[in-house]
């Protein structure tokens, strides 16, 4: 296995120089001026315009831009922000703690709701529960996140008064009171990404599932006289998990990078609301920063998907 490991970290390597190249080609030919605002300023001179490009090195070609972006970010400098001249890094990092909050706590619940009810409703199929389950998982599925987001403020915000619809920033928790406050303005984000990742993630557990029922070796284990429930946690989990291992491993790195939709209904500071807002203003560094980092978590946790394989069925063998 470590060579294997060794072999896919040095494939990987390309795999994001040729991202990089990409990420950074688009960007760097798409429309839009991080001066745009400077031009509409009769203060502004054209000779101050282009002291401003060459101040952020808007004047270099494009490959010795990349090239010193590239050296650049492999020590660490992800740039500055062409809009509020503050290091990337530093940007990152104080969007990081609001999103790890919400979309992290919102994918843990969708794990803890999606998992038990994707097994019992594959064990007892064509059942009650086997409908008001997959009938919760096409609804959930199907609404967009905008939409049950505005949903969720107009009866929990505006008619129950119960939940704030705007997420407070610069709420700092102290004592219980503010981590009171921290809890019900985070809780509305969080049940309405989870619930659609936790429908997400149901579909899939539930169709692994039924997939493994039928196979030799599970009639086989019956046979042999084990009890159900050793069949089911030995045998048909560990193959079951195999394809929700995968789609796992490529939803943990939303985690790090935020959801876009969701901290834009709700004003959560995190790092999809700075990508966003990036976006809008023509912020290369920012973009490109967040983009390559979201390209290197999903090859990170492919990697650690590949090789949890390996646990989970003792069939895969890694090749020396």
């Amino acid at each position: 296995m470590f060579r294997y490991f060794i072999r896919r970290l040095l494939t990987s390597i390309p795999t994001l120089l040729a991202i990089s190249i990409v990420i950074f080609g688009v960007l760097a030919i798409a429309p839009g001026n991080p001066l745009g605002e400077f031009a509409s300023n009769p203060a502004i001179t054209a000779e101050v315009r282009e002291n401003l490009r060459r101040s952020l090195g808007l004047d270099q070609p494009i490959y010795i831009r990349y090239f010193k972006w590239a050296s650049a970010f492999i020590q660490g400098n992800m740039g500055y922000s062409f809009t509020s001249r503050s290091p990337v890094n530093q940007l990152i990092l104080q969007r990081l703690p609001a999103t790890l909050w919400v979309i992290g706590a919102a994918y843990l619940l969708s794990v803890a709701i999606a998992f038990p009810l994707g097994v019992i409703s594959a064990l007892k199929r064509h059942t009650i529960f086997d409908r008001i389950a997959t009938t919760f998982a096409f609804i959930g599925y199907s609404l967009p996140t905008f939409f049950t987001g505005l949903l969720f403020i107009i009866i929990f915000s505006v008619k129950l008064r119960w939940l704030p619809f705007i997420y407070n920033s610069t709420l700092e928790v102290t004592d219980w009171e503010s981590f009171i406050a921290q809890i019900k303005q985070s809780l509305m984000p969080i049940c309405v990404l989870g619930l659609f990742q936790a429908a997400v993630l149901m579909r899939f557990v539930r169709t692994s599932i039924l997939e493994e029922l039928n196979q030799g070796y599970v009639q086989t284990a019956h046979a042999k006289g084990l009890r159900s429930w050793r069949v089911i946690n030995i045998h048909i989990l560990r193959n079951a998990l195999i394809p929700v291992v995968t789609l796992v491993a490529l939803d943990i790195p939303t985690v790090f990078t935020g959801s876009l939709v969701t901290e834009h209904v709700f004003r959560v500071p995190g790092i999809g609301a700075l990508l966003l807002d990036s976006i809008y203003r023509s912020d290369t560094p920012v973009v490109m920063a967040i983009s390559f980092i979201y390209a290197i978590l999903v090859v990170i946790f492919n990697l650690i998907a590949d090789l949890l394989y390996g646990l989970l069925d003792p069939r895969v063998r890694y090749g020396n």
